[in-house]
């Protein structure tokens, strides 16, 4: 039933959504905030001049021979004559050439008069195939009219038609080689065909399941994806999903040598791993809500989406994953059998060695290990990022080398003019003040040019196309806007425009703009998380100073895998720089998966210590989680490796990173530095907690029944206070949701401020994350199996009111004992 529930789910909703496709959004991740200047600029173009909402095609041609100016002027009026008659592409608008404007030839002829730009506005989306078509259209015409001439389309129109193709077929060959990859490595953990298939399956119905639900809530307008964010998150369900298979069945293998029947082991196993598993799929989750804290829209609209697949995969995992084993029945072990597979579990020869170095020289190991870390954290000398788009391209495209030749020909600054506006309270269409702003604005640091002034239709907005004589994607062009907007603020006051407002737009100004908001979002985004990290270790370990110590040993393995990128990317490869979004995804991704492991080995560690003392307890720790961990974090690494082979430097940035930092973290943190702090610390490992007196078989391991009442008792008025709160915020959750949602519907009235639906948003952020914080808590001390209970107290915060829901099935089932220290803080409850 559990089995073919997930199927149907699954089945049901591929009936009903749409492709995934065809809701991506590609362009909203590439701009800055909309309160940014450069935005509010944007708007100001499109409502002041009239036909700027096109999106521009630029055609370069560039003349050959001994007389290439003569080329270059037949080639363009034949591109022209094309591009004019009645047989264009149907999205062309008009065509701006020295043909058609000789009165632009300054701007549209190189200096030598060897090439020559035309400018073709073009109507539609950038993402409709019918736009994409006609700039291929386009293209055709140009390079058939140029003759001999060299020609390349580029501009807005051609960058973004590129960019689709680019990615377009690359999330077929990512899937295809993420699963022979993923299948080869669980054939040689397994060496059982049928077992190697269960985490393939499971993760094809979580991605199919997640997909779909992704698909709707984009088309309704609720998440953004993109086209890389679905790259990502196949990888990361593919890597989560085969290590959470991995931890259930390697713990199901180990209880088969005490509990032959297949169905109680596995119910055994569920039980045993449940904590870890739902403390790593929690922090996962809250780690990608965290990034609704970034207001830059490439954060901002990339947590939801995958943190909707991870938890879709925890389902998944502890439902589907161990229906399918055991409807295999004991065949999923062919064809080593049971008794290997179970055997298998008791750890390899080397974990042994490892675990007995550890214990030798605990000092000496960790030393090495930091001092590693420290090395490769040096590679960050050569830290820089990049804002170009077309430099991220690991395929050559025509758009790109179009910049080129605009660079050559014309200059760096060419190829992305900005826009300098300045708005007046007054007529400015008759007085003297916007030639004198033009004037001073030559004069202006890394000005090469400024086109002739253009007014807005309102007569109080000027508009200057300034050209800067910097690479317009270069970190010193970004730095240049902010002065050039005091020159023009100088400017308009020594012209006598009082009050006047400033702005500047363009591709500069924009990454200007998507740089302030990265560098904002990731110092925030970077709290977070470690906050959300060491909350979960805190509740998961009921420790102080394990969680501090687990959480350094991520951070410097952060530091670590940045430089090491930094030199392999950078310094090795030649890139521009880091991707400009790759180091806030690197942290949240390997601090979220890295910190997996260390739950593991850990929450394995706090289990031994009930029958070892905690020297012993490491070692047993670290030998029976050390196989299936290693292989865990092997395919983790393996499955984000898959990402290199992508064209986008972004993504072969990102892909490189996070396979080196889980290796760094499968085979150096967790199984050396982490084991050898723990060594080092000995009792205070887990402080203020102090590891009891071990249990042995002659001494009894429960009370007798006698007793069972009174602690019963006991453990319900020490939780009191756990359940009180949890309640409180669960209707607390509630209401902020309820206010959230008349907030949204009123605010379509126009006397009603959207400043109601600021507050009860925030507030409902706010205890969203403390709901399933406590929800994990609740489930951790109240030691709920992880069925029905869990996963409906976990659902409980995605639809409206189901919290209070939860409260009252959960109090009438006896899920939640009745608080016996005060009564329910609602009478509902």
């Amino acid at each position: 039933m559990v089995a073919a529930f997930w199927v149907l789910i699954a089945g049901l909703l591929a009936g009903v959504a749409p492709a995934l496709e065809s809701v991506e959004d590609n362009a909203s991740a590439n701009l800055p905030p909309a309160a940014s200047d450069s935005m509010k600029a944007r708007d100001l173009v499109r409502a002041q001049l009239p036909g700027q909402d096109a999106t521009p095609a630029v055609i370069v041609v560039r003349g050959k021979g001994t007389d290439a100016a003569a080329s270059t002027t037949q080639a363009v009026a034949a591109i022209t004559s094309a591009l004019s008659g009645i047989s264009r592409p149907d999205h062309v608008v008009s065509v701006v050439s020295t043909v058609t404007a000789p009165d632009a030839a300054a701007e549209l002829v190189s200096q030598d008069r060897g090439a020559q730009l035309v400018i073709v506005p073009m109507k539609g989306s950038p993402s409709d195939e019918s736009f994409q078509n006609a700039v291929d259209e386009v293209r055709a015409l140009a390079s058939d009219r140029a003759g001999p001439a060299d020609v390349a389309v580029t501009g807005p129109a051609g960058i973004a038609t590129d960019t689709v193709k680019v990615f377009s077929g690359g999330d077929k060959v990512l899937l295809l080689a993420t699963i022979v990859l993923v299948l080869i490595i669980l054939l040689a953990i397994y060496r059982s065909p049928l077992m190697a298939l269960v985490p393939l399956l499971a993760v094809g119905v979580a991605m199919r399941v997640a997909e779909t639900l992704g698909a709707i809530l984009a088309d309704a307008g609720v998440i953004t994806v993109s086209s890389q964010t679905a790259s990502i998150m196949t990888v990361l369900l593919f890597g989560v999903g085969t290590d959470y298979a991995l931890i259930i069945t390697a713990r199901y293998r180990e209880t088969l040598l005490d509990e032959p029947d297949g169905a109680r082991a596995m119910q055994t196993a569920v039980r045993r791993t449940a904590e870890s598993v739902l403390a790593s799929a929690s922090t996962i989750v809250l780690a990608m809500f965290a990034l609704l804290v970034a207001i830059s829209p490439a954060l901002h609209g990339f947590g939801p989406y995958l943190a909707l697949g991870v938890a879709v995969m925890a389902l998944v995992a502890f439902t589907f994953i161990p229906a399918l084993v055991l409807l295999l029945g004991r065949g999923v072990f062919w064809s080593g059998g049971v008794g290997k597979a179970a055997e298998r579990s008791r750890g390899a020869g080397i974990w042994h060695r490892i675990a007995a170095l550890v214990a030798r020289a605990p000092v000496k190991v960790a030393s090495a290990v930091i001092a590693l870390l420290v090395v490769l954290s040096a590679g960050l000398l050569g830290y820089q990022e990049s804002f170009n788009t077309l430099s991220g391209f690991r395929a050559a495209t025509e758009s790109e080398h179009g910049q080129h030749l605009i660079q050559e020909e014309f200059g760096p600054g060419e190829i992305a003019p900005s826009t300098v506006i300045v708005r007046s309270q007054e007529n400015l269409r008759s007085g003297p003040a916007p030639a004198d702003i033009a004037t001073a604005l030559t004069d202006a640091d890394h000005v090469s040019r400024v086109a002739d002034p253009r007014m807005g239709k309102d007569g109080k907005t000027v508009f200057y196309d300034v050209v800067l004589d910097l690479d317009p994607y270069s970190s010193k062009a970004l730095d240049a806007i902010g002065p050039l907007k005091q020159a023009t603020q100088s400017a308009a006051q020594a012209a006598g425009v009082q009050d006047a407002t400033v702005l500047i737009g363009g591709e500069t100004a924009q990454n200007a703009d998507i740089r302030s908001a990265l560098d904002r979002d990731t110092t925030f985004i970077v709290l977070l998380v470690l906050a959300i990290i060491t909350a979960v270790l805190v509740l998961l370990l009921r420790s102080l100073l394990a969680p501090l110590y687990l959480a350094a040993t991520l951070v410097l393995s952060f530091l670590a895998t940045l430089g090491a990128t930094t030199f392999f990317t950078v310094t090795v490869l030649g890139d521009d720089g880091i991707g400009n979004r790759v180091t806030a995804y690197i942290f949240v991704f390997l601090v979220a998966l890295g910190v997996d492991y260390n739950i593991f080995v850990m929450s394995r560690f706090k289990q031994e210590l009930r029958t070892q003392p905690p020297a012993k307890a490491i070692t047993s720790a670290l030998t029976r989680t050390g196989g299936v961990v290693s292989s865990a974090g092997l395919i983790l690494a393996a499955t984000f490796a898959v990402l290199m082979t992508q064209p986008i430097r972004e993504l072969f940035q990102f892909g490189f990173a996070m396979a080196c930092g889980i290796l760094l973290d499968t085979f150096l943190i967790r199984p050396l530095l982490v084991p050898a702090i723990v060594r080092m610390l000995g009792d205070r490992a887990l402080w203020p907690a102090r590891p009891g007196t071990p249990q042995t078989p002659s001494t009894p391991t429960s009370a007798p029944p006698s007793a069972d009442v009174p602690a019963a008792r006991a453990t319900e008025t020490g939780h009191s206070r756990l359940l009180r709160a949890f309640t409180w915020i669960a209707v607390i959750e509630a209401c902020t949701w309820a206010g959230l949602l008349a907030g949204m519907y009123l605010k379509y009235i126009p006397e009603t401020t959207e400043l109601g639906v600021r507050i009860f948003g925030t507030l409902h952020g706010a205890a969203f994350i403390v709901y399933v914080s406590l929800t994990v808590l609740v489930a951790i001390r109240l030691k709920w199996r992880l069925g029905r209970t869990t996963i409906f107290a976990l659902l409980a915060a995605v639809p409206p009111f189901m919290t209070v829901a939860f409260e009252i099935w959960a109090r009438r089932t006896g899920r939640l004992p009745q608080p016996t220290a005060a009564p329910s803080p609602t009478p509902a409850l």
